[in-house]
């Protein structure tokens, strides 16, 4: 009977619980807050997609309701002003870039990290320093070496060499392979493997996430390119997407301004398309530490 007095006697502890109304509140205006944000990002595309379903004075006017004439407006940009053929000219122009880009920042970065030369860091910073250059600065002498000296005014290879060369994928691929244990290096060069054999059976398999980085960055930068195509390419039929929008604006300007923004959502299909099936490998190649 004395114990159960005692423990009767003494007083329980207080526990503090928590309180799902506040939680509850401070969830909905956070997710109020990101909801807001993104349809704050997302209304230009949206805005376009409205308008490329409208036809006639409705385009122009103020009216946001969805109409039936996307598939109407997408064919007069597609069929009517070419658009096929310049999305067919982008997807080879950004396809190779893509691709050259990717194989020569993979040998840079494996001459900078495994390779003694004489004054390594110094061609290393010469290279970043690249990255300060925009096209536009060096476009006239650009424009003197590709038709004066090369003569490769209006063809593909105007549009495609002068981009292979990417300081950016060599940074990358370079803070990469420095994360890469040496001793895979020194028991390659054991087995007698050479450098393309190491860089081809050990560093690639290692590296598809920052491979699949890249491409996204690479692919999206040759596909928006504007301004060295309409410079450097006199022919219509090599011309490439973003110019041809441009063209879209000039012929449909007194026209139907629908089937404009059905060519801009066209158009932007494939970057779309190539993100989403690299989201995950361009998530896990900028990642930090060595879990990429």
């Amino acid at each position: 009977m004395a114990r159960s007095r005692l423990i009767a006697e003494v007083p329980a502890v207080r526990t503090r619980t928590p309180r799902p109304r506040q939680r509850g509140r401070g969830s909905f205006w956070t997710h109020l807050i990101l909801s807001l944000a993104v349809l704050l990002v997302a209304s230009p595309l949206l805005f376009a997609l409205i308008k490329a379903t409208q036809a006639g004075a409705q385009v122009s006017g103020p009216s946001l309701l969805p109409g039936l004439h996307f598939l109407e407006n997408a064919r007069a940009a597609w069929v009517g002003a070419g658009l096929g053929r310049y999305m067919l000219n982008s997807g080879v122009v950004a396809v190779s870039v893509t691709l050259g880009k990717t194989a020569l920042s993979l040998l840079a970065a494996l001459a900078f990290v495994y390779f003694r030369f004489p004054l390594k860091g110094l061609a290393f910073a010469a290279v970043l320093f690249t990255l300060m250059l925009p096209t536009e600065l060096l476009i006239v002498a650009l424009f003197d070496l590709v038709s004066g000296t090369l003569h490769w005014a209006n063809s593909y290879a105007a549009i495609i060499v002068p981009f292979l060369a990417s300081a950016t994928g060599t940074l990358l691929f370079r803070q990469h392979f420095m994360n890469i244990p040496a001793s895979l290096s020194d028991a390659a060069r054991i087995d007698g493997a050479g450098p393309l054999t190491f860089l081809g059976r050990v560093l690639i398999p290692m590296s598809w996430n920052t491979i699949g980085a890249l491409a996204v960055i690479q692919f999206v930068a040759a596909w928006d390119q504007y301004l060295w195509p309409l410079v450097i390419m006199q022919s219509d039929d090599k011309q490439v997407i973003q110019v041809g929008l441009s063209k879209l604006i000039e012929v449909e300007s007194q026209n139907s301004w629908g089937a404009v923004m059905a060519g801009a959502i066209l158009a932007i299909i494939p970057p779309v398309a190539v993100f989403t099936l690299l989201q995950e490998q361009f998530s896990k190649g900028f990642a930090l530490g060595q879990d990429k």
